[in-house]
């Protein structure tokens, strides 16, 4: 959605910012100047410790357009039912041709001094995050776990609560999943160890029983020998 103004076509007028706690936030906004005049601007908020917004102030030129970020702080817990109550204004007014940000000054936006200054109120819009869940069968029956959000971006906190805990529960069982498979790759690992220490061993014992076979013919052959040579000289003697 955007705002067109005379001077300035703002997209988009909602600041929507993907909550979530403990962590800084940023959205952005395109300023769009299709006049042919130099158009300063001035960013203000109803809460200005919450929000860091850069630029604040500047130059738009002519058919040319400009981004302004704004990041909001981190937030220790979530506010009732995800609403929000901050506001932002963008006030806008004609400059003087080859004007830079350093020639904007707060009379430029007084009202009272005969200006001629555009507001765009903008609002503040909680979106809570989509969690993707690892589990398969939820993906394929189309249950995965989403907030509902309704129209004007608001969601429940309890039901943001319950994804937020759902998904850590999700993390930890995949933690314990990677956990077991490791173990059993080692058990793997040292199985097979045994097992080839296992096959050497046998080789071993293999080649000494073959060896052990190999000695008892020639053990034979040196008695026979040894008994011929004996008789041989008893018959001599005779």
């Amino acid at each position: 959605m955007s705002n067109g103004g005379e001077l300035l076509q703002i997209d988009p007028v909602e600041l929507q910012f993907p909550f979530e706690l403990k962590k800084q936030i940023s959205c952005s906004m395109q300023l769009t100047n299709k006049s042919d005049n130099y158009v300063a601007f001035k960013v203000k908020t109803t809460n200005p410790k919450k929000y860091c917004v850069r630029p604040n102030t500047g130059i738009v030129m002519p058919h040319s357009s400009s981004d302004v970020k704004v990041t909001m702080q981190a937030q220790k817990e979530a506010p009732p039912d995800m609403q929000c109550k901050d506001k932002f204004l963008l006030q806008s007014v004609v400059a003087s041709p080859g004007a830079a940000a350093k020639d904007i000054t707060p009379e430029m936006f007084n009202k009272e001094s005969g200006n001629y200054v555009e507001d765009c109120k903008l609002k503040v819009v909680y979106v809570p995050p989509q969690l993707p869940s690892p589990v398969r069968e939820e993906s394929e029956e189309g249950s995965s776990p989403r907030a509902s959000v309704s129209e004007n971006g608001a969601v429940n906190t309890s039901e943001f609560n319950n994804i937020s805990r759902a998904y850590n529960e999700q993390q930890d069982n995949v933690s314990e999943t990677k956990a077991l498979i490791s173990k059993l790759t080692e058990e793997k690992i040292s199985v097979v160890q045994q097992n080839n220490k296992l096959q050497q061993e046998l080789e071993l014992l293999r080649r000494e029983r073959n060896r052990s076979r190999g000695g008892i013919p020639t053990v034979y052959v040196l008695v026979i020998a040894l008994v011929g040579i004996l008789l041989g000289y008893l018959l001599k003697r005779i």
